[in-house]
Formats: structure tokens, C-alpha cells, sequence
């Protein structure tokens, strides 16, 4: 293993607890996170349903992308 494998992993464990206070500060704030226009949900009668957040997964996706593409851009990875 090189050093640089070991700043990757450091990296990303910053990331995920970055992730992590903004959630549990700022959670009750993201309401509308999986509530958007077009995410598909479908209720049955019996109480079952189904539902798949597509627009959000996408406008995660985004994010996640400009996100990398920043860190790539300032890291010289």
C-alpha cells in the first residue's frame, strides 16, 4: 500500500462525517430531499406501495459529481 492510498481513505472518512454533521444538524432542514416532483409513488389500498426517488437520486448524482470533479480539480488527482 502506498501513502497516498492511506490520504484517499482519510479523505473519504472526512467526507462521510462531513456528511454526517450536516445531517444531523441541518436533517430536520432536508424535508424536501426524496419529496421532489417526479420521484414516483404509487399507494395501494392495503396500505403497501411502492416508491423510487428518481429525480432526487439524480440531483444526488449531480451534486456528488460537481463534488469530485472540485476535489479532483484542487488535489491534482
Amino acid at each position: 500500500m502506498t501513502p497516498s492510498f492511506g490520504k484517499t481513505i482519510i479523505l473519504i472518512g472526512a467526507v462521510i462525517v462531513l456528511i454526517g454533521l450536516v445531517i444531523y444538524f441541518f436533517g430536520d432542514k432536508l424535508g424536501w430531499l426524496g419529496r421532489l416532483p417526479g420521484d414516483i409513488r404509487v399507494e395501494g389500498k392495503d396500505g403497501g406501495g411502492f416508491y423510487f426517488p428518481i429525480v432526487t437520486c439524480i440531483v444526488v448524482s449531480l451534486i456528488l459529481n460537481l463534488v469530485i470533479v472540485l476535489i479532483r480539480r484542487f488535489f491534482g488527482s
